[in-house]
């Protein structure tokens, strides 16, 4: 026999000339099957290398044991926390995760879920991707009776289950403290609005320059990839205007280090001259010269959250839990990007 094939317990009965179901059961250590057959069916088994489908059998029994994960990037510090959270929870809860990235491209996401309905997944936990503004790909995953659990990145108007940061008060704060040290022309390196965490940034941005009664007109906000070529470009930017910008308060670390970078290139001191706070508090940020002040947005908690969310989903009859909005406190980080005053 070709090593290579996939052996079933149909080739276990032809080898013993038995029926499968007797192999079924011999495997199963059932009763009514003797002690001897058990032994000669364990033994061909091991010959010939046999391994249980488990989704199979799983799947008889209503189940697949199985998670879908799709995250836009597995690369990003932020998201691997969150994988982590999840597996500790659902893997000590007898489940398998099968992980998706769609490298920030809705195809890709359309493509996951379509792998992960075919896989026949229990759930699938999901981050949408940069460019998913509809989402007639999500609702197919209802209609096949597939729950759907959001996190971080939630589409607009879903019912499902979500579990995020309260982003509009991690940018509040961090906004906050950039006006405490001393800067005034604070701009802001957004994301793309139809998203949500990128829009409450932007949100509680704003509230807090109005609160310092600062004006803040359309060309303090700039809508820039969030990675380090972003991060120059809004540099750039910001270096040109009429009075230069004094701080930036960016969507993300790596755009924040885009502008840590273009900074240092024309000798511009941080945080002396220019102040920058990031988010996501990414591995790198703590050892950057000078150090960037940035959020934790808590990610092994959050991918804990949302398994939670589903396991009760599980558990509980009417499924109530699958509505449920759960909002994360966020952490301001203060390092030497953004600190003038100790």
């Amino acid at each position: 026999m070709n090593k290579k094939q996939h052996v079933t317990i149909h080739d276990i009965a032809r080898r013993l000339n038995v029926s499968a179901s007797t192999v079924s059961r011999a495997l199963q250590n059932h009763p009514r099957i003797s002690e001897a057959t058990k032994d000669s069916v364990k033994k061909v088994a091991a010959e010939l290398n046999y391994q249980p489908n488990v989704v199979a059998s799983a799947l008889r029994r209503g189940s697949s044991k199985t998670v879908g994960v799709i995250v836009p990037r597995i690369n990003r510090n932020f998201f691997s926390n969150v994988i982590g959270g999840m597996e500790a929870l659902l893997t000590s809860a007898g489940y398998h995760l099968i992980i998706c990235q769609t490298h920030e491209k809705v195809e890709n996401e359309v493509a996951a879920v379509q792998t992960l309905i075919n896989a026949r997944v229990d759930a699938v936990l999901l981050s949408i991707s940069m460019e998913t503004i509809h989402n007639d790909h999500l609702n197919l995953l209802t209609e096949k009776g597939i729950r759907l659990f959001h996190f971080d990145r939630v589409p607009t108007g879903t019912e499902n289950g979500s579990v995020v940061i309260d982003d509009h008060l991690a940018a509040y704060i961090s906004v906050k403290h950039l006006l405490e040290q001393g800067y005034r022309k604070i701009l802001h390196v957004s994301g793309m609005d139809h998203i949500n965490i990128y829009r409450n940034r932007k949100e509680g941005y704003l509230q807090a320059m109005h609160e310092a009664g600062m004006d803040v007109p359309p060309s303090w906000i700039l809508q820039e990839p969030l990675v380090q070529e972003g991060g120059e470009e809004a540099f750039r930017k910001g270096m040109l205007m009429k009075k230069k910008a004094e701080a930036f308060f960016c969507s993300g670390d790596f755009v924040a280090l885009g502008i840590l970078q273009a900074a240092k290139r024309e000798g511009i001191s941080i945080p002396g001259d220019l102040g920058v706070t990031g988010f996501a508090n990414e591995p790198f940020t703590a050892f950057l010269e000078p150090s960037l002040t940035t959020v934790d947005q808590h990610g092994e908690l959050m991918g804990r959250r949302v398994s939670e969310m589903f396991l009760r989903c599980e558990q509980e009859e009417n499924h109530q839990g699958q509505c449920e909005q759960v909002v994360l406190n966020p952490e301001l980080i203060i390092r030497n990007s953004s600190r003038l005053i100790t």
